[in-house]
């Protein structure tokens, strides 16, 4: 079942004091953007948080799932994502914690 976009559009609302959030769509489902860095998916109207050290430290009980058969495990956020203030700090959390994208090679046309 794909994500509905009203939903996405909540959850990066809940989000945005962490810094410039934005989407995209990916198969049906979504992935989440911290200025520029993939921090979260969304999968089934459900939440997905990339797991690291200290964001497990911050959330202290939390709960890991894959968001899609086959992924690997990731936070899955369940009511908290009502709480704007923690979930956008999370998010900076993750952010820091994430490797900076690797750059785009750029290739050759009628190669």
């Amino acid at each position: 079942m794909a994500s509905k976009l009203e939903f996405v559009e909540y959850a990066t609302g809940q989000m945005e004091k962490a810094g410039t959030i934005t989407y995209l769509k990916m198969f049906g489902e979504y992935g989440i953007y911290c200025d520029g860095k993939i921090v979260a998916l969304i999968c089934d109207d459900q939440l997905f948080v990339k797991p690291t050290e200290g964001g497990k430290k911050f959330i202290g009980k939390y709960k890991e799932a894959p968001p899609y058969p086959g992924a690997k495990p990731s936070l899955l956020i369940g009511e908290k994502i009502e709480d704007k203030k923690w979930l956008s700090e999370l998010i900076k959390i993750t952010y820091k914690e994430l490797p900076e994208p690797k750059p785009k090679r750029k290739t050759k046309k009628g190669k």
